[in-house]
């Protein structure tokens, strides 16, 4: 891929690559069976700048914020540390709003300690009714002086039960759909706002459920202008949905190496497995997909990088996350396969891979609304 990627996009590709497998590898493990959000991890995400990587240059970031970049550093996290992944995600996913529609007060206060990990953030916009369909969206924010006053729940929110700052979505005009929906800045300690109740998965996540009583929210939190929330939120899911189809990649490639090195090392009727032609066979289609799914993750971020095609990029984008999500699927799903019964052990790495594959076809749309959304730009060709 390096014929694709400026000196620059090696080096950081490299450099993280080399740090994840020294410093985060001996921690995966447990790190990837905790719901709960390391401060130690925070620390060392911190302090290889990796939350700057996703921060306009006035605040420690590169020239600009480039998609490339976070599919870069996200395939190679997420091969060594789901929970590394998921952190560098969050504070990239929440803070890209305050960038793109803060006001320079709002960067000033927010961007700095987000970008130096001493505060966590979190993208609240799904609801216990309302996932895909982000116009169903019930939670109320209504005028108030000043000010607004929330009312309603938020559901599947990484990182609620620790986040400092929450990028939420409430509609300011319950008559007009989309167009209604508000973002807002809320900090945690606002009264009103519950946010410490936690939610289990079936592979390990730090995410939790929100709860809005009577929440007043300053007018200068408001996050951009009232009933621009829908655009705010499509902007994030563009930018960050080829993103997801990196970790997917990264996931895959740990799933192909385990699988390979167990097919070499695993003798049966008096050779190793990789001797076998249905063993070779699944092998080729792992690497395989994984190419193809690398591609599609790449083609998508630089379309979205240049700029100049925005329904292609759109398209582009949901074809690499769900090609990329369910490639992982197929791939973790040899992999357990060539384990055998090892691979069905909990805490062997491919059952823990298994169980986070799972989630990445349902979170930032799922396959099923990435087939809706390539179907309908394919129509309007």
């Amino acid at each position: 891929m390096d014929y694709l990627l400026s000196p620059r996009q090696v080096e950081l590709r490299d450099r993280v690559r080399a740090w994840a497998e020294a410093e985060l590898a001996p921690l995966a493990p447990e790190l990837d069976e905790t719901d709960e959000v390391s401060p130690r991890l925070v620390e060392m995400l911190a302090g290889q700048g990796l939350f700057h990587q996703m921060m306009p240059e006035a605040y420690g970031g590169p020239d600009r914020i480039r998609c490339v970049d976070a599919c870069l550093v996200r395939e190679e996290l997420t091969r060594i540390c789901g929970q590394a992944d998921e952190v560098f995600t969050m504070q990239a996913l929440s803070a890209y709003p305050i960038i793109g529609h803060g006001t320079s007060e709002q960067k000033e206060r927010y961007l700095p300690p987000v970008a130096q990990g001493l505060k966590l953030a979190a993208f609240a916009l799904s609801e216990p009714e309302a996932g895909s369909d982000v116009a169903g969206l019930r939670t109320a924010a209504v005028p108030d002086g000043d000010g607004y006053v929330l009312n309603g729940e938020k559901q599947w929110i990484s990182q609620a039960p620790e986040a400092d700052i929450f990028v939420v979505f409430a509609k300011t005009d319950p008559e007009a759909g989309g167009r209604g929906l508000t973002a807002f800045i809320v900090e945690r300690g606002t009264p009103g706002l519950i946010s410490e109740e936690r939610v289990s998965l079936m592979a390990a996540h730090s995410v939790g459920r929100m709860v809005f009583r009577d929440c007043r929210v300053p007018g200068e939190n408001l996050l951009g202008r009232p009933g621009q929330g829908m655009g705010l939120a499509l902007d994030n899911l563009d930018m960050f949905r080829p993103t997801v189809g990196a970790a997917a990649v990264g996931l895959a490639r740990r799933a192909y190496e385990e699988a390979l090195g167990r097919s070499k090392a695993r003798m049966a009727f008096g050779r190793p497995l990789a001797g076998f032609q249905a063993t070779q066979f699944k092998l080729a289609d792992m690497a395989t997909d994984i190419q193809a799914a690398r591609l599609l993750v790449f083609h998508a971020a630089v379309l979205k990088d240049r700029g100049d095609d925005p329904a292609g990029q759109i398209k582009a984008a949901s074809m690499a996350k769900l090609f990329a999500t369910e490639a992982c699927h197929r791939v973790v799903d040899e992999a357990v396969q060539i384990h055998g019964g090892s691979g069905l052990l909990k805490g062997v790495t491919v059952e823990r891979l298994y169980r986070m594959a799972r989630l990445m076809r349902i979170y930032e749309g799922t396959s099923e609304i990435q087939r809706l959304t390539i179907a309908r730009a394919i129509l309007k060709e």
